[in-house]
């Protein structure tokens, strides 16, 4: 069925921002992009979901090879003991020492499962022959995984952010490519004003996250 996706501003990133904009999925495409007006009279009988703040492509997670093998995500049910953030370092190395492929397996599951909640829709690989465990998750989550350049060093200091802004880039070097029509349905929507509430210190709740035309992600 297809679904119109509309928001107070859509980015499409490399063209111009649409103001009271939409994007329509079919399948895992996009059907049309443009005002939301143009957008539902093209196509009258989509559904449509309304979303908050503005519509983006997919975020590009770079860390995701660190954040899987070298940080442990807690399980719900350990938040009393070890909190919700990734852990890392000396917190993580004291728990890798007893840590069975089940245990790993969830936490690599569940590191998946919020860097979408964060509209991550690709991550860096590759994740090759030498771990198939992780690669048989990454595969199964239905991320995009992509090659790109290494980053200039590694996680070492800080909690590792499963936020990709976290890096401090701007949207169009975060996003995993601009939005066009008869591209793929990969979309981040976050509850912000504008773009550049994406950046700095505050808070960018994203409230859903679209992935090869299915919703993957909602908060709300």
């Amino acid at each position: 069925m297809l679904t119109i996706h509309a928001a107070p501003l859509v980015l499409p990133v490399g063209a111009a921002a649409v103001v009271d904009g939409a994007v329509a999925v079919d399948g895992d495409r996009i059907a049309a992009l443009g005002p939301y007006e143009e957008v539902a009279a093209a196509h009258p009988a989509a559904r449509v979901r309304r979303w908050p703040g503005l519509l983006a492509p997919g975020l590009r997670q770079d860390r995701a090879r660190e954040l899987l093998t070298r940080c442990y995500h807690p399980d719900p049910r350990e938040a009393d003991e070890l909190g919700e953030l990734p852990l890392w370092g000396e917190d993580f190395e004291r728990i890798a020492v007893t840590m069975d492929a089940t245990r790993r397996a969830g936490s690599v599951r569940r590191g998946l499962q919020r860097m979408l909640r964060h509209g991550t829709t690709h991550v860096a690989g590759p994740f090759g022959a030498d771990d198939p465990a992780l690669r048989t998750a990454v595969s199964r989550s239905g991320l995009v995984v992509v090659r790109v350049a290494p980053p200039p060093a590694p996680v070492r200091q800080g909690v590792p952010g499963l936020d990709p802004f976290a890096a401090g880039g701007d949207l169009a070097g975060t996003a995993h490519g601009p939005l066009t029509v008869g591209g793929r349905a990969d979309l981040a929507v976050f509850d912000v004003p504008d773009e550049a509430a994406l950046y700095g210190g505050g808070p960018r709740p994203c409230v859903a996250t679209v992935l090869a035309g299915r919703l993957v992600h909602r908060a709300r």
